[in-house]
């Protein structure tokens, strides 16, 4: 039979996730930087982007800051998807594929850890920040009057000062929905969630550039941060299986006798079987 990890009590996990969330988030504040190198590092960004021609932003801001039946609905993605489609993900995960759940779990926390160092050593300003000269709209903005956000970033309205708006490098938007869409494609069944797996990631990319909040390669590094995050969760799972792994080996494992056959109740292994010379003597007797 298959030895299945399960994960721990569900208040267990929802306290750990609660913790590292609340880091992360405290973090992204603490780590607000010196706003003139912020943007300066956005820039820098957009002029590398543009000697390589993979300024796409451009062109999707211009799109989505046009026409609203587009703009609208990418506003609500942005401000929705990230913080719902995770922690659903997480939950399915739990419920129905417990023993992927453990290492997915281990997976999300490494990376978002990552992203929080990319943004303490590079605060970085997002397009909708830069000058207006560079030609960006900030559709968050444009829109406010459709959502539940103001004028700064994806925050509700009056709590913008509790985001921190020079945390654009990586773009743990698309990260994360990275990490949902491979899930999703991995363990789904139902080929409605595989193509969703595709398509989330597909969709946040666009939204995060066309809504003027990330360039391509914050999106990129985003995706970058999330396969290093895959790689040390790999070895971590690895280390910690080890010992456990050793120690099945020697707990609850009944006897086995040549041919995989279990041992009865009262025989002995051939080791602990008397010798020859002492069953004669014991006839003997």
């Amino acid at each position: 039979m298959t030895n299945r990890q399960k994960p721990t009590r569900w208040w267990a996990e929802l306290l750990l996730l609660g913790l590292v969330y609340g880091a992360y988030t405290g973090g992204r504040l603490l780590a607000r930087g010196d706003v003139h190198l912020a943007v300066g590092h956005g820039l820098s960004i957009l002029r590398a982007e543009e000697l390589l021609g993979l300024d796409f932003e451009r062109p999707l801001n211009r799109l989505f800051s046009q026409q609203g039946l587009l703009g609208i609905p990418a506003d609500f993605v942005y401000a929705s998807l990230h913080y719902l489609v995770t922690p659903a993900v997480l939950v399915w995960l739990y419920l129905r594929r417990p023993q992927h759940y453990r290492s997915a779990r281990t997976w999300l926390v490494v990376s978002t850890l990552l992203g929080l160092l990319g943004f303490t050593l590079m605060p970085t300003c997002p397009p909708r920040l830069l000058d207006a000269a560079q030609g960006f709209t900030d559709t968050m903005a444009q829109y406010s009057a459709y959502g539940w956000w103001g004028a700064e970033a994806s925050a509700p309205r009056g709590l913008g000062g509790l985001t921190n708006q020079y945390a654009a490098m990586p773009s743990l938007h698309v990260g994360w929905a990275l990490w949902c869409g491979v899930l999703l494609w991995r363990h789904g069944r139902h080929p409605l969630l595989r193509a969703l797996g595709i398509a989330y990631p597909a969709v946040t990319a666009l939204v995060v550039m066309g809504t003027a909040n990330h360039y391509f390669l914050d999106a990129a590094a985003g995706a970058a941060v999330m396969a290093a995050g895959y790689a040390i969760a790999r070895r971590l799972s690895a280390r910690a299986a080890r010992p456990g792994a050793r120690a099945a080996g020697f707990r609850g494992t009944a006897p086995i006798v040549s041919g995989g056959w279990d041992t009865s109740a009262r025989e002995l292994l051939p080791a602990q079987r008397p010798a020859p010379d002492d069953d004669t003597a014991a006839a003997a007797r």
